[in-house]
């Protein structure tokens, strides 16, 4: 497993990892779709992510809402219910190796991960199914990390 380096042991010892209650969808949608997507964004509540790209609108957001927003999008494509983890701390850019580490933590453990950042913190998406083993494994990475800053 991809332990923390003596770096960014204080970061993770220092990070809540909050697991959110609701559920998310994940959407690919034509890029010729990115301007009604600008117009719902008003619409969209937190947490919610729109990337574009030169072959797809990228969407998350919450499953009700996509429920409620998909019948607009026919051939869209959409996968989950995915639940959302939030590292609440707010993040330096500057910052190597953060994500890999939980990725390889979860990846040894048999999860999969949809990262998503923002300027300030870090989530990932997991599936609904391994959302409380993905928290567990991760709440442990931030405890063993505590232990260790508190035997230097």
């Amino acid at each position: 497993m991809a332990e923390p380096t003596p770096e960014i042991l204080p970061v993770f010892a220092g990070t809540p990892v909050k697991l959110h209650p609701d559920d998310y969808t994940v959407a690919s949608l034509s890029p010729g779709r990115a301007e009604e997507v600008n117009r719902l964004l008003n619409s969209l509540t937190p947490f919610s992510s729109v990337t574009y790209d030169h072959s797809e609108v990228s969407l998350v957001l919450r499953s009700s809402e996509w429920a409620n927003l998909s019948h607009r999008f026919p051939g869209a494509l959409a996968e989950g219910p995915y639940r959302l983890i939030t590292f609440d701390i707010v993040l330096d850019l500057s910052l190597v190796g953060f994500l890999s580490v939980v990725s390889g933590l979860l990846a040894e453990n048999g999860v999969s991960i949809y990262a998503l950042s923002t300027f300030l913190r870090d989530h990932i998406l997991v599936r609904k199914e391994d959302a409380d083993k993905a928290a567990g494994l991760l709440s442990g990475l931030v405890e063993r990390s505590r232990k260790l800053l508190e035997k230097e």
